[in-house]
């Protein structure tokens, strides 16, 4: 039975952050309390991914495998792929053909952040035939990629930062696709810019009316942390949401557990490997509910 595996696309110079990215990736910077990167991985494991390649450039993949290592405390398997320059978010087919193998693949970007219920990624993943992607109603839909629907809610059409959208639906960094994306994203020409875009690799699949455009509806919040504004809004978005309920966002260790990635067992060891935090202290808090 073909399986769907994950890819975290955390790469790209990160210019926009400078100079906070002039030692490391992005998605190694904080929001709030916990590296960005976790966030995008804690929504994979809460979509059902157990398998995920983390794509990033030379310098900051042996931060990434500090962090999580092989993934196995996680009841994972995670692996690590250099890309040698940011060519284009469709390039993480590419990279990753040999890791998806014959499997589909859910494609997530370092500095996308999910919060609410998010159940329907599990269910896009489980529902997948072709390709999936998403629409979230935005106030600018300038600034992203943008689909436009028919009066029967059908996508018609998808543009890359349109001067006259043609809806305010934008398209967030989640993508499902199934294993021809990784022909359809090698024979794609490099837009003017040099890279591989998603959206190209998206109109292919429209093209043939393959694609499927669920709308996300109000409840989810969708942030974008690759900016210092949005990075400030993303954080102090969190902290609101933690301070008031005691709850955390982007917990990995907490996702696994709700899952079913790791039991009990495994839970007490990660906290054991911990030092004396905040982080821990509410890791150990949630196992105490429990029993």
């Amino acid at each position: 039975m073909k399986k769907t595996k994950g890819i975290i696309l955390a790469g790209g110079a990160g210019t926009r952050m400078y100079p906070m990215t002039s030692l490391y990736s992005k998605q190694l910077i904080a929001v709030y309390d916990k590296p960005m990167i976790y966030y995008p991985l804690s929504t994979l494991i809460l979509a059902g991914i157990k398998e995920v390649l983390i794509i990033s450039n030379d310098e900051t993949i042996p931060h990434y495998k500090k962090l999580f290592g092989d993934g196995s405390h996680l009841g994972m398997k995670i692996e690590y792929a250099v890309q040698p320059a940011p060519k284009g978010i469709a390039q993480a087919f590419i990279i990753g053909e040999k890791f998806i193998g014959k499997d589909s693949a859910f494609l997530i970007l370092g500095d996308n952040i999910f919060y609410g219920y998010l159940n329907f990624l599990r269910e896009a993943v489980e529902k997948n035939k072709t390709a999936t992607v998403f629409g979230y109603y935005v106030k600018d839909p300038e600034r992203y990629g943008v689909v436009e629907f028919d009066k029967k809610g059908k996508a018609i059409s998808i543009e890359e930062k349109p001067k006259r959208p043609k809806s305010n639906y934008a398209v967030p960094g989640i993508y499902v696709f199934d294993n021809s994306c990784i022909k359809r994203a090698k024979g794609l020409k490099p837009s003017a810019r040099g890279e591989v875009e998603i959206t190209d690799l998206i109109k292919t699949y429209l093209d043939e009316g393959k694609l499927n455009v669920a709308k996300i509806g109000r409840g989810i919040a969708w942030l974008d942390s690759g900016t210092p504004d949005s990075l400030l809004d993303a954080s102090s978005f969190i902290a609101s949401i933690e301070q008031r309920q005691g709850l955390k966002i982007g917990c990995i260790e907490e996702a696994a557990y709700q899952t079913g990635f790791i039991d009990k067992k495994g839970m007490k060891k990660i906290i054991e490997n911990m030092p004396n935090s905040f982080y821990r202290n509410y890791l150990e808090k949630l196992l105490d509910q429990k029993e």
